[in-house]
């Protein structure tokens, strides 16, 4: 078998290829990632060691080298996506273009060779804020920022290809991953490395927004039991059950790298930032899904991992800034 997997040098992409690489050696995987900011470009030695991987360098939006990295391929997983919310509120050109039009461009190729899987990676983040209860598969979109509003409207596109083409695509929707190799903007990367240089660490207002923290392996093998065993035409929510305030996944971040809360920075909370996000698993479970990893094991071994590993986020936060 041979996937195409798109923006396998980013955070979720890159450690679905390594999940793969390892447990599959039959699998041929060709990787189309355009190395933009974010993209880890150590990857790219790291996975060629393996005889069963290739790399095309490119935009998801370029008709022409989506159809060429696409050639021979049965299976496509679609993790490229502009991501960070805060730089979708201040120009949301780049959103618009790679998640949507982009979506456009890998459907189209994929509906002209027929292939057998289109798995589209979405986020939580397309149903908008709820305060209490969990969001199904079923329920209505709410986004409410240009990034979530980018995602969904590419959900809508491959649910369209499906409805009208009879596509065989699946969308899979996980809540917050954290885990190695995540790029220093997010959170979790974000507050460590700053607490690792001794720097405060931005919590937007009160603090209390809840987001449900899912381990970027389990979702690796999520996403894998998806890509086997998942119905054509569906979509699955994986949650982990992991609902944490900010303000206390700051907490525990501190503790673990023994720092007071002198170091927290209290700073005008985001525009339409959502309070709670929370999904409903059950689909997901019913193929026999189960996270894998705890949340506190999980963090601890993230946090760890920043701690051994800071000649890898320092070139980046350089390069950032």
């Amino acid at each position: 078998m041979k996937i195409l997997i798109t923006g396998g040098l980013g955070f979720i992409g890159g450690n679905f290829i390594r999940y793969i690489l390892k447990t599959y050696p039959k699998i041929y995987i060709v990787n189309l990632d355009k190395q933009t900011y974010a993209a880890n470009r150590g990857n790219i030695k790291e996975f060629s060691a393996y005889s069963h991987y290739s790399f095309v360098k490119g935009d998801i939006a370029d008709r022409k080298i989506v159809n060429k990295a696409m050639r021979g391929c049965s299976m496509v997983i679609n993790f490229a996506a502009e991501t960070h919310v805060d730089r979708s509120i201040e120009d949301a050109d780049v959103f618009i273009k790679t998640n949507v039009f982009g979506v456009h461009t890998l459907l189209e190729a994929a509906r002209k060779i027929k292939v057998k899987r289109f798995i589209q990676i979405s986020t939580d983040e397309v149903y908008g804020s709820r305060l209490s209860g969990s969001f199904k598969e079923s329920d209505r979109l709410g986004p409410n920022n240009p990034y979530s509003a980018s995602k969904a409207s590419a959900d809508m596109l491959v649910r369209s290809y499906f409805k009208t083409y009879n596509m065989p695509v699946i969308i899979v929707r996980p809540t917050n991953n954290f885990g190695p190799y995540q790029f220093p903007e997010k959170v979790i990367p974000l507050f460590v490395t700053n607490l690792l240089e001794n720097k405060k660490v931005p919590l937007y207002g009160d603090g209390k927004n809840i987001r449900d923290w899912l381990f970027v392996f389990d979702n690796c093998r999520a996403i894998d039991l998806v890509r086997r065993k998942g119905e054509i035409g569906e979509i699955y929510n994986v949650g982990a059950g992991n609902e944490v305030k900010n303000i206390e996944l700051t907490q525990m971040i501190l503790e673990r790298l023994e720092k007071s809360p002198k170091h927290i920075k209290y700073v005008k909370d985001r525009l339409g930032h959502d309070r709670r996000y929370s999904l409903s698993s059950a689909k997901l479970r019913s193929l026999g899904f189960k996270p894998k990893y705890g949340f506190q094991q999980a963090l601890i071994y993230t946090i760890d991992w920043y701690k051994d590993n800071q000649n890898w986020w320092k070139k980046l936060k350089r390069k950032s800034s």
